[in-house]
C-alpha cells in the first residue's frame, strides 16, 4: 500500500513563511503528476498546487499565485510546497494527493496575525 507522508507544517505569524514536504513510499512516484490540497475548518477540500512528473509544468489556485511554489525531487520520493507571505486565510490542513497514490493524512498550518 501507498503511503504519502505530509511534514512540515506549525504554527506561523502572517508574512512567515513554511515549506511542505510529502515524501511517497511508492518508488514510482516520479511517473505521476502530484498536488497540494488544504481544507480549513468548516470547508471543503481545495486545491492548492499541483506539478506534472517531470516537474516542468506547475499550476497554482489563483489565491496562493505568486506567494506558493511547488516542486519535486523525484530522486528523493518528494513534493514540496513553499509557503511565503502567509496569511491567516492560508491556516488549513494541507494534504499531497495523486489519482494513482492516493492522499496523505495532511499537515496542520496555523496562521496568526
Amino acid at each position: 500500500q501507498v503511503q504519502l507522508v505530509e511534514s512540515g507544517g506549525g504554527l506561523v505569524q502572517a508574512g512567515g513563511s513554511l515549506r511542505l514536504s510529502c515524501v511517497a513510499s511508492e518508488r514510482t512516484f516520479s511517473r505521476y503528476a502530484m498536488g497540494w490540497f488544504r481544507q480549513a475548518p468548516g470547508k471543503a477540500r481545495e486545491f492548492v498546487a499541483a506539478i506534472r512528473w517531470s516537474g516542468g509544468s506547475t499550476y497554482y489556485a489563483d489565491s496562493v499565485k505568486g506567494r506558493f511554489t511547488i516542486s519535486r525531487d523525484n530522486a528523493k520520493n518528494t513534493v514540496y510546497l513553499q509557503m511565503n507571505s502567509l496569511k491567516p486565510e492560508d491556516t488549513a490542513v494541507y494534504h499531497c494527493a495523486a489519482p494513482e497514490l492516493g492522499w496523505g493524512k495532511g499537515t496542520l498550518v496555523t496562521v496568526f496575525s
